[in-house]
């Protein structure tokens, strides 16, 4: 996180998004201001509190990809969610507060990948010394036969042709016979399907306890048994409740979490049905969003320094149409701008992953290489354009129907082609768009 200053947040942003340079300073802010509120005395570092961001800006513009590029970037625990799935308690769905225990799931992934890089090479050393034991078994004892004095020595010698074997990669396809552990399942109970949130406790761990562990023994190849047992010695050397710990400190103090369609919790005038439920989800949000304790299987997790981002669309409703506790709860707003044709432009060809180089990069692996010409380029992003315009602006997304609906032939015949180069340029991509995007009606259909 060091390293992370916000310039080269922005910098590592714009490999992938183009624009929103006020989105990407915001939340580039926001991350080191993480780092800072770390290196505070324990006593202030208590009153800092995270500047939750709101973003609004139409569909396909890079909300959610600013918010998924900035995770995998600092590593922190990051969850997605949709503001739409949760409804008020009492009405069907889930509960907002699923939403930290997932969180909390996320970063119990990312504490145990750590822990398994530090005890690989121990556990690698582990599982070779198991296998050694499983390919030559130690004699009974060494105290029976003529030649008994000598049969340790001998034991030895064979053990280490045997490991040189092993490390050569010789007796993978040798069979052992291995000791596999089972976990007893809980039965599924009524009200407690997957997903659900009606238990805060850890009833499938509670089962776990109570019911023996059936043991089987498996005859298996070198080269399945080294996964399992490399399992099994991980299992062994990782202390679960430390990385349960360090999970939930981890999710308290560098948790993100990103709230999208926000727009869509706000109840219309006049609300009924389900419009109070919206109403609802916005009050059940508040303590969670203002810091809150959550029971989770895992301990107790405090909210009061998990980063909010918040992002909608906004068009029916405004950010006002929240309601006034939650508005302060998101004090950073920043507003993204609609997509250009220059924009579109630097999409098809300035991302480090483009979508012009994944469909050079598809072609390649028919043996077709294609070679899209700058006026090609420029054509694409008028046609995105002006169909976004005419119709149902969806942003960025409008590409990827645009440049499949173009490439449809070639996607279906580079199979046949065996080996060969193909040039897309203006007139190609006129050839199969200017009729579908001159019709009104069919246009609609280029969803």
């Amino acid at each position: 996180m060091h390293d992370l200053t916000p310039r080269r947040i922005v910098t590592e942003l714009d490999r992938h998004i183009v624009g929103q340079d006020d989105a990407k300073r915001a939340v580039a802010i926001a991350i080191r201001n993480r780092w800072r509120r770390q290196r505070l005395d324990d006593e202030l570092r208590k009153e800092v509190a995270p500047k939750n961001i709101l973003m609004i800006g139409p569909t396909g513009v890079g909300k959610t990809e600013i918010a998924r590029r900035l995770a995998t970037l600092t590593g922190a625990p990051f969850i997605k969610v949709e503001a739409t799935k949760y409804t008020e308690v009492g009405y069907y769905g889930r509960d907002v507060e699923s939403m930290v225990r997932e969180l909390v799931e996320n970063a119990i992934g990312l504490v145990r990948t750590q822990e398994l890089e530090r005890v690989e090479p121990e556990a690698q050393r582990r599982v070779e010394e198991r296998l050694l034991d499983l390919l030559a078994p130690s004699p009974q004892s060494f105290d029976v036969g003529v030649d008994s004095p000598n049969a340790p020595e001998r034991y030895e010698r064979t053990r280490e042709k045997m490991r040189a074997m092993l490390v050569a990669g010789e007796m993978e396809q040798r069979t052992v016979e291995i000791t596999i552990e089972q976990k007893a399942h809980a039965m599924m109970i009524p009200g407690m399907g997957p997903g659900s949130d009606a238990m805060d406790f850890d009833f499938q761990g509670m089962i776990e306890k109570i019911l023996p562990k059936a043991v089987s023994r498996r005859e298996m190849t070198v080269a399945e048994a080294r996964h399992v047992l490399f399992e099994q010695e991980c299992e062994a050397m990782i202390n679960q409740e430390k990385v349960n710990a360090q999970a939930i400190e981890m999710a308290e103090n560098l948790g993100i979490i990103f709230l999208d369609e926000m727009d869509k919790i706000v109840a219309s005038e006049g609300g009924r049905g389900a419009d109070v439920s919206r109403q609802g989800v916005q009050r059940d949000l508040l303590p969670i969003v203002e810091g809150t304790v959550v029971n989770t299987r895992y301990g107790y997790v405090r909210t009061d320094h998990v980063l909010f981002i918040a992002a909608g669309a906004f068009h029916r409703a405004k950010p006002a149409d929240l309601m006034p506790e939650l508005q302060g709860r998101f004090p950073i707003r920043v507003e993204l701008k609609d997509l250009t044709k220059d924009d579109f432009v630097r999409i098809l060809t300035e991302p480090k992953s483009s979508l012009t180089k994944q469909y050079t990069a598809l072609m390649k692996t028919e043996g077709v290489d294609v070679d899209f010409t700058p006026d090609a380029v420029d054509a694409l992003a008028s046609y995105a354009y002006e169909v976004n315009q005419r119709t149902q602006n969806i942003g960025a997304r409008r590409l990827y129907t645009i440049l499949e609906r173009m490439l449809e032939e070639l996607s279906f015949e580079a199979p046949d082609m065996k080996m060969g180069s193909v040039e897309i340029n203006a007139a190609y991509v006129r050839e199969r768009l200017e009729e579908v995007t001159k019709d009104e009606d069919l246009s609609k259909f280029i969803l």
